[in-house]
């Protein structure tokens, strides 16, 4: 090859070999092509990929369906957490509750798209933070006063009443901002991939599976207001996310190209819970309107009711801007900061399963380790602003059950030492908080602030379960294959050895990141995009040619 060609190939293409280019072309090609017959075969058609930008109008809709499938989750949080905020009758301090977990989330989202991570995955509130702060205001100077669960006691503007919440929610706030810290050192650091590589599939199934199973008892408690609503609500879920999902309904639309016509869409599979939710409150609002729910406060069914809460629509603020502080100066102790540092852990593990799988489903290659790590500080600086303003929540990415779902297929569950591990840690995590909720001075050792940070840690499900998880799955004889190790190191640790570099959609906006972090002293910032070596570079070219040419 002659040196003007060589300098060719090396200025356009970051190598100077023009046979292995080609190899690695012919590689990549036969890459593409059974990607995109799988993609084929699974009915999968990729409408925008993560670097495109749909119309201005169709990216409203798109954050519209975003918001409204995250409404119920988000609201739920305040609501689930107003009963040990002694809110349970002011409705209208749920709703600044509300109104502020929302704006905290939309902040924390524009973060993550711009600074984080940058996959488009919604930041919103989280059930991870929920069971330790139940946990944390049951222990006893949290206990709500008994006149304030009768609700002709409750005066929302009395100042006496406004300081039983507001010191409970100031609790919760300086353990989140305390615990969100650690989750910036930790991301920031790199520190999520030592982590990561002492905890496997066995740890984080047991401890995503009892951030929903724990909440069993509330969840209960509520649906128990009227199980006849309750069971409706629940049997609609389920015939639209499984019966009904693949079933397209058509829809008007209009563009250019084909005018007024008929676009058929799968709505089912898109809002299922929000369809669920508002059939069951629109047959809700009949019953009650015709008086079949009775009117009487004290009898069964009357909580089913949609009228209820009418007041807060007349009375609360329709636009209100939450700023820090707004409850006052929050407070500390270390009951309340390591029962949420067993939440952000679990959520922190979860957002690293969370960020795999929305690459994938948004046709991205899987993110690198700086990206991981970029994601992770900023979800604990959202943290910090979540505690900040007041939410009486912390912020992850907004996917429960993504990372639990894909993890267990890791692990050989044919293995009776991991169904042991498995099974075990499960039924500790629900066994154990249980028998600490009955008999709260089970365990005494004569140092008050000891004893409350063992009661919250042994009542929190989610650190029980991981920790003999962990220590099991680290303790007990078995193969790197057998653990799921070696798949999840595969899947999740050195996805950059397998064209982790291959797209630019997760280097820093605006020309950070070649005017910040350039030099060769970048890749000692674990949140700095890395130097790519030839080879990659090579692999990065080929693949832009490939996608201007296949799309």
């Amino acid at each position: 090859m002659s040196s003007e060609k060589e300098a060719h190939w090396l200025n356009n293409y970051g190598y100077i070999n023009e046979d292995e280019f080609t190899h690695q072309t012919s590689t990549m090609e036969k890459n593409e092509d059974s990607r995109l017959s799988s993609s084929k075969e699974n009915g999968n058609k990729m409408t925008y990929y993560v670097t495109d930008v749909p119309p201005w109008y169709l990216c409203i809709l798109l954050g519209t369906q975003h918001y409204l499938t995250a409404l119920g989750g988000t609201v739920a949080i305040p609501i689930l957490l107003s009963r040990e905020l002694c809110l349970q009758h002011d409705h209208i301090t749920q709703s600044k509750l509300i109104s502020t977990i929302f704006f905290v989330s939309g902040i924390c989202t524009l973060l993550q798209v711009l600074f984080g991570v940058r996959l488009p995955i919604l930041q919103g509130g989280t059930f991870a933070f929920l069971t330790p702060t139940i946990a944390m205001l049951s222990l006893p100077q949290y206990k709500c006063p008994e006149w304030t669960y009768n609700k002709t006691l409750v005066n929302a503007s009395d100042p006496i009443f406004i300081e039983v919440w507001q010191t409970r929610i100031r609790e919760i706030q300086g353990a989140v901002m305390v615990a969100a810290c650690f989750q910036i050192v930790v991301g920031f650091s790199g520190l999520i991939g030592i982590l990561m590589r002492y905890i496997g599939p066995l740890t984080i199934a047991p401890t995503i599976s009892l951030i929903g199973l724990a909440l069993f008892d509330s969840v209960g408690n509520d649906a128990g207001i009227h199980w006849g609503i309750s069971g409706m609500t629940a049997s609609f879920i389920i015939i639209f996310s499984q019966y009904l999902r693949n079933v397209p309904v058509p829809l008007p639309a209009f563009n250019r190209i084909k005018k007024c016509h008929i676009y058929w869409i799968n709505i089912f599979q898109i809002f299922p819970v929000l369809l669920g939710i508002a059939v069951s409150w629109i047959i809700s609002v009949l019953l009650t309107y015709f008086n079949v729910f009775p009117d009487d406060p004290d009898a069964y069914g009357y909580h089913a009711r949609t009228d209820i809460k009418s007041d807060v629509i007349t009375h609360a603020d329709w636009f209100r801007i939450p700023y820090p502080g707004q409850w006052g100066l929050p407070t500390v102790s270390l009951a309340g900061t390591f029962g949420i540092l067993a939440g952000v852990i679990s959520s922190m593990i979860e957002s690293v399963g969370d960020y795999h799988a929305c690459a994938r489903l948004c046709g991205a290659p899987p993110p690198p380790k700086e990206a991981i790590n970029r994601g992770i500080g900023i979800e604990g600086i959202g943290c910090l602003f979540a505690g900040a303003w007041g939410t009486g929540n912390g912020t992850t990415s907004y996917s429960e059950n993504v990372g639990a779902l894909g993890i267990t297929k890791f692990v050989d569950m044919n293995s009776s030492r991991n169904i042991f591990i498995f099974g075990f840690s499960i039924f500790s995590g629900m066994v154990i908080p249980n028998w600490m909720n009955k008999y709260p001075h089970a365990i005494q050792t004569g140092v008050l602030p000891l004893d409350q940070v063992i009661h919250v840690l042994l009542t929190t499900s989610m650190f029980v379960g991981g920790f003999f998880g962990f220590f099991l799955d680290n303790t007990l004889p078995g193969t790197e294959k057998e653990r799921g190790l070696i798949a999840w190191k595969e899947n999740n640790l050195e996805d950059d050895d397998k064209g982790a570099n291959q797209s630019g959609c997760y280097n820093l906006p605006f020309g950070i990141g070649t005017k910040c972090c350039a030099g060769a002293w970048r890749s000692y910032i674990p949140f700095c995009p890395q130097p790519k070596s030839p080879e990659k570079r090579v692999q990065v070219k080929t693949q832009e040619i490939l996608n201007e040419t296949l799309f």
